[in-house]
């Protein structure tokens, strides 16, 4: 205990500041571990229950200790402090926080006086310990029911690899993450170098580099070991299973995702993310359940039951059908086509109808993807289209992704390189490719011929008027020649009005950039050259539409 003043006459206890005052300091023979500055006792310093009436001792450790030593007591207290701090054998350092003495003589010192000398004072037996100790029973017998705790080595097997290397004994891990961030440091030497020597500033800042990046991964280490402590991801096999509840839910790429705010949580609140998510994909499934049963025209939840009954058994009467449809056993007109070419052979002959049989091969039913992963982001031709090909959504948007990016990337894809991007079975990537080419088709920009020569014309005037004109190849001034040659529209103001005219008509963009290219003078000549306009325009209507065509051609200057 010392006393310190902290403002005007008041004074109040700083038990820490004992061991700052300097010798001579005053100590209170009445008072237990009270320490005071000369300065603090000159002005008469008190704090409870000190009082400044009370005896005093001064202070001095300036004398030495033992016989014929020259060091100090004062030196001695401090040798031992380090000692205690830095361990045996760590002269060096001890001697950096002594300053006083260099490392030989601190080694030299301690060997001598306090593990040599003979005369060294005993401890006095009458000290009470600092620890109460009582005395264990004696035990005739061993119990039977202490065993040792299970200590898995390499050796172990499956044991040992089930819990990722952690040595339950030692409560640790065998091999540490970043296990040689130690050998950084087993080969440096600290005292090698002198103050006076020019290169020893750059040394030392060296040598604190390494120390700064050795703590950094020491830092690294720990934060690994909390996050697997607090998570609870020793056990490997608990782990992937744990997450692999997750994957009708909240899909394995979305939960790779997330795993990384592990070491941002709590085990707790990381499991109650996680929950939560599990919970609102399995409400998603539930709601697309609900909007199937309400498709079919179901608006009580009692007759979902029959529904769904009812359902199953015209799935698997249509996979009977399907079964007796693509056996040529029994269809007739294999048979018929069969007897035909083998007339001599009978009906009932054991090869024949081993032959037949053999040709059929069992169809798939469809894949029931309702509730999968990924199915609310598909569009109802793809739906059916994953249904048919059993794919399941996500993988049928993993695919979709991988083709779209790799077919603008390269300007074009074929089928070929379509089958090297999706490792997948042969037949299901050649109708996904169908697939998408043919929403690739339907989304697909049209453009009139009198347009395409409108671009084709911008682009030549931009090469004459460059600096350095460029020569264009042979397929470019064809095709300039030929859109000259079949243009029926010769301004911009008229392809625009024909455009939006035929825009406001219910027709498909390939039927209207036909009409607008081939500009056909009848009804009939138009439904012969478009075959799709037959039956969806009448006759007087699509006069009207060629008429108004005519029109404004004929209008153009």
């Amino acid at each position: 205990m010392a006393v310190k003043r902290v403002r005007g006459n008041r004074w109040r206890d700083v038990g820490a500041e004992a061991k700052r005052c300097r010798e001579p300091y005053i100590r209170c023979a009445e008072c237990k571990q009270v320490n005071i500055c000369i300065t603090c006792f000159a002005e008469g310093a008190e704090g409870f229950p000190h009082k400044n009436n009370h005896s005093y001792i001064i202070i001095r450790n300036n004398f030495p200790l033992f016989a014929d030593s020259t060091w100090k007591a004062y030196e001695e207290i401090r040798f031992l402090d380090a000692l205690l701090e830095c361990g045996f054998g760590n002269w060096g350092d001890i001697a950096r926080q002594l300053k006083t003495r260099n490392k030989e003589e601190c080694e030299k010192h301690f060997l001598s006086t306090y593990i040599d000398n003979p005369k060294l004072p005993s401890f006095s037996e009458s000290l009470q310990p600092l620890i109460k100790l009582t005395p264990l029973p004696y035990w005739e017998y061993r119990p039977i029911d202490i065993e040792d705790p299970p200590r898995y080595t390499a050796t172990s097997g499956q044991c040992y690899q089930a819990l990722g290397g952690y040595n339950a004994a030692r409560g640790d891990f065998d091999v540490e993450y970043d296990n040689y961030a130690e050998a950084s440091l087993s080969q440096m030497e600290l005292d090698i170098y002198k103050n006076e020597d020019e290169d020893c500033k750059l040394i030392q800042s060296l040598q604190v580099a390494i120390f700064s990046s050795y703590n950094q991964r020491l830092k690294d280490r720990k934060r690994r070991k909390q996050i697997i402590r607090d998570h609870g991801l020793i056990l490997i096999r608990k782990t992937l299973s744990w997450l692999q509840r997750y994957e009708t839910t909240i899909t394995k790429s979305v939960s790779d995702r997330v795993l990384i705010f592990m070491q941002l949580m709590s085990g707790l609140d990381f499991e109650y993310l996680m929950e939560g998510l599990h919970h609102a994909g399995e409400l998603r499934q539930y709601i697309l359940r609900l909007q199937e049963l309400r498709e079919n025209g179901l608006t009580c939840f009692h007759s979902c039951r029959l529904y769904q009954k009812l359902k199953r058994d015209r799935e698997n009467q249509q996979k009977e059908r399907r079964m007796y449809m693509s056996n040529p056993a029994y269809c007739w007109r294999s048979i018929k086509e069969s007897v035909l070419k083998n007339h001599s052979i009978p009906l009932n002959n054991k090869l024949f109808q081993a032959s037949t049989v053999s040709t059929y091969r069992r169809s798939a039913p469809p894949l029931d993807i309702i509730g999968l992963p990924g199915y609310d982001r598909l569009t109802p031709a793809e739906r059916q289209m994953c249904s048919l090909v059993r794919l399941v959504p996500e993988s049928y948007l993993d695919f979709k992704r991988i083709l779209t990016t790799e077919c603008k990337r390269h300007n074009g894809l074929k089928l070929a390189q379509a089958r090297t991007l999706i490792k997948i079975d042969v037949n299901k990537t050649r109708k996904v490719f169908d697939f998408l080419l043919q929403e690739e088709f339907e989304n697909a920009e049209t453009l009139l011929i009198s347009e395409v020569h409108m671009l084709l014309e911008h682009r030549k005037a931009q090469n004459e008027s460059a600096e350095e004109e460029q020569e264009f190849s042979e397929v470019f001034m064809k095709t300039l020649t030929y859109t000259n040659r079949f243009r029926k529209f010769k301004n911009k103001e008229t392809i625009s009005a024909v455009r939006s005219l035929l825009m406001q008509k219910k027709l498909h963009k390939f039927e209207l950039a036909s009409l607008a290219n081939l500009c056909p003078e009848t009804p009939e000549e138009a439904k012969s050259l478009i075959p799709s306009l037959e039956g969806r325009f009448e006759d007087e209507e699509l006069r009207q539409i060629l008429d108004d065509i005519q029109t404004k051609r004929s209008l153009q200057y």
